[in-house]
């Protein structure tokens, strides 16, 4: 089995408050598109340290992240992040870590997005494809 990808964006959640708020023009709103790699074993969004500076996201506090091959590393953590992904939105923290964008299970569940990994693409719930319903 090959991996899996999917078309992210990723927007300043912070930036957005402020456009409703007046405060900011939409044209001044940071985001980042790419390929993201979906992994099914990581739990959490995880961006590079260039994609945080690229979107201005703050970095409030650090936290214990244990990598696949059992290595535990503190990691910055980010404010949170707007994450479109097939037409479907969320918002999440995001860990500062490695050279790709990762998406995780929070992200999944909360977009409902299942993964099928025989043809490696993510699909939406057939149970709701119109949108995401999450479980609570």
């Amino acid at each position: 089995m090959g991996e899996v990808r999917a078309k992210v964006k990723l927007t300043n959640a912070a930036d957005l408050a402020l456009v409703r708020r007046n405060l900011l023009h939409s044209e001044k709103v940071r985001f980042y598109e790419t390929s993201a790699l979906i992994d099914t074993g990581a739990v959490s969004l995880v961006v590079p340290s260039f994609v945080a500076e690229q979107l201005g996201l703050a970095r409030p506090f650090k936290q214990v992240a244990r990598s696949a091959e059992g290595r535990n590393e503190e990691v910055e953590v980010t404010e949170p992040v707007l994450v479109e992904i097939m037409g479907r939105h969320t918002h999440e923290d995001a860990l500062v870590l490695g050279d790709e964008v990762i998406i995780g299970q929070t992200t999944l569940e909360k977009t409902d997005l299942p993964v099928n990994c025989r043809e490696q693409r993510l699909y939406p719930n057939p149970a709701h494809p119109d949108q995401s319903v999450l479980r609570v």
